[in-house]
C-alpha cells in the first residue's frame, strides 16, 4: 500500500506515524511546503481524557510528548479587579514546536519518508500516485478547494479580532483576564505550554475583543511592534514585567469551517482541512489528532477497501468532530459577547465562564470545585433573600418575586397544549393534569394556550376564557391549586391567528381540520403552511383590530375573576400577535407593518390594554419568538428591541421561546439552545427571564440560574414524564421540601404535626 500525507502538521505526522505502525510494508510520503523547524502559533493544550487516547494509539510517542509537558489544574479568572481562581481541572500544553519534532522523530523512526520544504499542488497527480491521500493541509487546503463540489464546505467567518502572541511569564493556571479602557473590552487567554527546572518557561497568550473594540483602539493595519506594545501596556499587571513574543502573529478572525463530506475515492480530510473549533474550548491540535486515531482505525479494520474504511472514518469521526465543534459555537458566541458577560459580578461571570459550552454543568462544576460551587450558591441565595442555612440552598431552590408575586422557587410547568376541551371549556383532565404537577412542587404553573374567542383557537379541543362558563371551570383548578399546593398559577393568553382551524396534534400538526373550518385573520393574507393547504387568513382591518383588542381586554377580566396569579400574554410561535412582529407573515403596507417598530405596534397596543386591565399588583409575563431561524425573518437584534418595549410598556418577565413561526425555520436544536436568547435579552434589557427549550434536568436547571441566563426555568417534557419533577429534584439535591401529606409515605420526610 502506498500512502500520500499532504500537509506536515500534528495531524498529518500523526496520521502517518499510526498507519506505518500499522502497516509496516507501506510506502509512506509526507509532503510539507514549510521547513521542518517552522510552524505557527505557540502552545498545544490536551486534556487527560485526549492523553489516554494517545497512549493506546501509540505509546512511545505519547511517552515522549508526555515529558515535555506543563501541566496544571486550575482556572484563573480576573474581572473588574477580582481574581477567583477554580480548581481541579486537569489540563498540559506543549510547546508546538516540540510537539511537531517528537513527532518527526517518531515518524522517522517507524519508516516514514518526510519531505519538507516541498510544495506539492498537484493534488490529483499525487491522490494517482497513491492508494491513500491523506489531506492534512489545514483550513486553506489545496485538496479540499480541488474537489470542493465533492466536499461541499461552509465557512462562518465571526466578528471578533484576535492575535496569538507568546510571552516569557509562566502563568500558573489557564488565564482568562478581561480588561477595559477607553476602546473598549479585551480578554486574553493565556496558559503555560514550556515550564523548566529553574522556574523559566513560556506561555500563549491570546488577546482578543470585538469588531467595534478593535476598530476603537486604532489596531487595524498595526505592526507586530506596534500591537504587541498595545497589548502590554493593557494587561501590564497579567504580564508581571514580562514581555510579549510574536510568531508571524496579526490580528485575525477566526472561521468555522464543516465538510458536507470527508472523503472523495481516495482522498480523505484530517484536521483543519475538515473541521475547525474555536481555541476557547479546546485544540484543533487535538481533534486532528483524534482525527488520525480514527482514520488509523479504520483503515485496519478494512485493509483492503480503501472507499469503505473512509466511509466508516468519516460515519465515527465526523458526529464526534461535530459535537466539539457544537460545544466550541457556544464557547466563541460566549466570548463574542463577554462586554455583556463583563456587566455581572464576578463570582456569577466565572460560573457562566465556566459553564459555557454545556460541557460543564452546576454538578460537573461541584465535582471539580465544589468550594467555588458553594461560595457561588451562597452568593445567589443572598441575592434571593434566603437566610443562610447549614448548606446552601440550590438555585432552583431559591424564591423569586415578580411583582407582587412571591414564588417559592424558580421550576414552572410551560404551558403545553392538550387540545382537551369542549367549546373551550377545561374539564376534569385538566384539572388533573395542572393539578398534579402544582402538587410536584413547582412554583409556577402556566396553563396552556388559552384563547380569547371561539374563532382565536388552533383546534376545537383548544381552551379558551371568553365566557363565564370557561372563567369557572378555571376557577376551579384555581382554587384546587391555591388550596392543595404551594405553587402559583398563570394563564396564557392568545389568539391562534392564521395557525388556526387545524386538527389536534396527534392528528396532524398544522393540518387544516377535514370539515367544520372556521375563517382566520391575519396581518397579511399569506397562509402558515401552503404544502399542507393552509388556509388563506383574511387580512386584518382596523376594525378587526379593535375587536381582537377588546376580547383580550375581556378575557383579561375574566381571567383575574378565575383568581389566577399572573398573566402570560402570547406574542410568540406565529400566532396571531406573533405573526405581526415577523417580516414573514407581515407584509403590510400601512402603519402596522414594514419598520419593526411598526410591526410592533399592534402587539403593543394589545398589551397596553391588557396591562391597563390586570392589577398593578400582578405581574404581566410575554412570551416571544426570539428568532425564526428564517433568513431576513425576526432575529436576536429584534427581540432585544422587542423586549425592551415590552419592559416599558409593562411587562415583568419575558418567557424567552424561539421559532415556531414558519414551516421553513431549521432551529439548530440541541441541549438548552434557546437559552443563549434568554440570557441575551436578560442581561442587555434587565428583565427576568424564563428560559425554555430542551431543559432536561435540574442540574441544567441550576447550571442556567447559576450562570446568570435567565431568572426562571419553564419545562414541559420533563413534567410530561414526571410530573413530580421538583419534588424528586430536591430529595436528589437533599434539599428539605414538603411533600403533600397525603403522599408522606414516598418523601423524604413526616408530614407536620397539626
Amino acid at each position: 500500500m502506498r500512502v500520500n500525507v499532504l500537509g506536515g502538521g500534528p495531524g498529518g505526522l500523526y496520521s502517518a506515524i499510526l498507519l506505518q505502525k500499522r502497516f509496516p510494508e507501506a510506502r509512506i510520503e509526507l509532503f510539507e511546503r514549510n521547513p521542518a523547524d517552522v510552524t505557527w502559533g505557540w502552545g498545544v493544550v490536551f486534556s487527560d481524557e485526549t492523553l489516554s487516547g494517545f497512549e493506546q494509539a501509540d505509546a512511545p510517542s505519547h511517552d515522549a510528548i508526555t515529558k515535555h509537558f506543563a501541566r496544571w489544574t486550575a482556572i484563573d479568572v480576573l474581572a473588574k479587579g477580582e481574581l477567583i481562581r477554580s480548581e481541579g481541572h486537569g489540563f498540559c500544553g506543549i510547546a508546538r514546536k516540540k510537539l511537531l519534532e517528537l513527532l518527526q522523530v517518531r515518524a522517522r523512526e517507524l519508516g516514514v519518508r518526510l519531505h519538507f520544504a516541498t510544495e506539492r499542488t498537484d493534488v490529483e497527480a499525487l491522490a494517482s500516485e497513491c492508494d491513500l491521500l491523506v489531506a492534512s493541509d489545514g483550513v486553506k487546503s489545496i485538496a479540499r478547494a480541488k474537489w470542493e463540489g465533492v466536499f461541499r464546505p461552509s465557512f462562518d467567518p465571526r466578528k471578533s479580532r484576535y492575535i496569538w502572541l507568546g510571552t516569557t511569564r509562566v502563568f500558573s493556571a489557564f488565564t482568562f483576564s478581561f480588561r477595559e479602557n477607553e476602546h473598549g473590552l479585551f480578554q486574553i487567554h493565556a496558559y503555560p505550554f514550556e515550564v523548566r527546572a529553574d522556574g523559566t518557561g513560556l506561555s500563549t497568550m491570546i488577546v482578543e475583543c470585538d469588531e467595534a473594540t478593535f476598530r476603537r483602539s486604532g489596531l487595524e493595519g498595526a505592526t507586530e511592534a506596534q500591537s504587541i506594545a498595545y497589548c502590554e501596556a493593557l494587561f501590564a499587571s497579567e504580564l508581571e514585567g514580562h514581555r510579549l513574543m510574536s510568531n508571524r502573529s496579526s490580528w485575525v478572525q477566526f472561521a468555522t469551517l464543516k465538510n458536507e463530506r470527508w472523503s472523495h475515492e481516495n482522498v480523505v480530510l484530517v484536521g483543519d482541512s475538515a473541521h475547525t473549533a474555536h481555541f476557547s474550548i479546546g485544540s484543533g491540535t487535538k481533534l486532528a489528532m483524534e482525527d488520525a486515531i480514527g482514520l488509523a482505525r479504520a483503515m485496519d479494520q478494512h485493509p483492503n477497501d480503501v472507499p469503505r474504511a473512509l466511509a466508516a472514518y468519516e460515519d465515527e469521526r465526523k458526529p464526534m468532530a461535530g459535537r466539539i465543534q457544537t460545544a466550541a459555537q457556544q464557547s466563541l458566541e460566549w466570548f463574542e459577547q463577554a462586554p455583556r458577560h463583563h456587566r455581572l459580578e464576578p463570582l456569577q461571570l466565572v460560573v457562566s465562564l465556566m459553564t459555557r459550552s454545556r460541557r460543564i454543568t452546576h454538578a460537573n462544576l461541584r465535582l471539580r470545585d465544589p468550594a467555588l460551587v458553594t461560595r457561588a450558591e451562597r452568593w445567589f441565595e443572598s441575592k434571593a433573600g434566603v437566610t443562610p442555612g447549614e448548606r446552601p440552598v440550590p438555585p432552583m431552590f431559591t424564591p423569586l418575586t415578580l411583582r407582587g408575586l412571591p414564588l417559592s422557587n424558580r421550576v414552572v410547568v410551560s404551558p403545553m397544549c392538550m387540545y382537551s376541551a369542549k367549546d373551550g371549556v377545561p374539564d376534569d383532565f385538566h384539572l388533573v393534569h395542572l393539578g398534579s404537577r402544582a402538587i410536584g412542587g413547582a412554583g409556577l404553573v402556566i396553563t396552556e394556550m388559552t384563547n380569547v374567542s371561539a374563532e382565536g383557537r388552533i383546534t376545537p379541543g383548544c381552551t379558551g376564557i371568553w365566557n363565564e362558563t370557561q372563567r369557572d371551570a378555571w376557577k376551579r383548578i384555581v382554587d384546587f391549586v391555591h388550596a392543595r399546593s404551594h405553587a402559583k398559577i398563570g394563564l396564557q393568553l392568545s389568539h391562534a391567528g392564521r395557525k388556526g382551524s387545524t386538527r389536534a396534534l396527534w392528528e396532524g400538526a398544522d393540518e387544516p381540520l377535514p370539515e367544520g373550518n372556521w375563517p382566520l385573520i391575519a396581518p397579511s393574507p399569506i397562509p402558515y403552511d401552503p404544502k399542507k393547504g393552509s388556509q388563506v387568513p383574511r387580512e386584518m382591518t382596523r376594525a378587526d383590530m379593535d375587536e381582537v383588542l377588546a376580547q383580550f381586554v375581556a378575557s383579561t377580566k375574566l381571567t383575574l375573576e378565575a383568581g389566577f396569579d399572573l398573566l402570560e400574554l402570547h406574542l410568540a410561535h406565529g400566532y396571531l400577535l406573533s405573526s405581526f412582529l415577523t417580516p414573514i407573515s407581515n407584509q403590510r403596507t400601512d402603519a402596522y407593518g414594514g419598520s419593526r417598530d411598526n410591526r410592533m405596534r399592534y402587539p403593543l397596543e394589545v398589551l397596553d390594554a391588557v396591562r391597563a386591565a390586570w392589577p398593578s399588583d400582578k405581574p404581566l409575563s410575554v412570551r416571544i419568538s426570539a428568532v425564526d431561524w428564517v433568513p431576513g425573518g425576526f432575529d436576536v437584534e429584534d427581540a432585544v428591541a422587542l423586549a425592551r418595549a415590552l419592559k416599558d410598556h409593562g411587562a415583568d418577565v419575558i418567557d424567552v421561546s424561539t421559532g415556531q413561526t414558519s414551516p421553513e425555520a431549521k432551529p439548530v436544536f440541541g441541549r438548552s439552545y434557546q437559552t443563549p436568547f434568554s440570557e441575551r435579552i436578560r442581561n442587555d434589557v434587565g428583565i427576568p427571564t424564563i428560559a425554555v427549550g430542551n431543559v432536561g434536568d435540574f442540574d441544567q436547571v441550576n447550571s442556567i440560574l447559576l450562570g446568570g441566563r435567565a431568572d426562571l426555568i419553564a419545562l414541559a417534557r420533563p413534567h410530561l414524564s414526571d410530573p413530580h419533577f421538583t419534588l424528586h429534584a430536591a430529595v436528589a439535591q437533599n434539599h428539605p421540601m414538603p411533600w403533600p401529606p397525603q403522599y408522606f409515605l414516598a418523601g423524604p420526610m413526616p408530614p407536620p404535626k397539626a
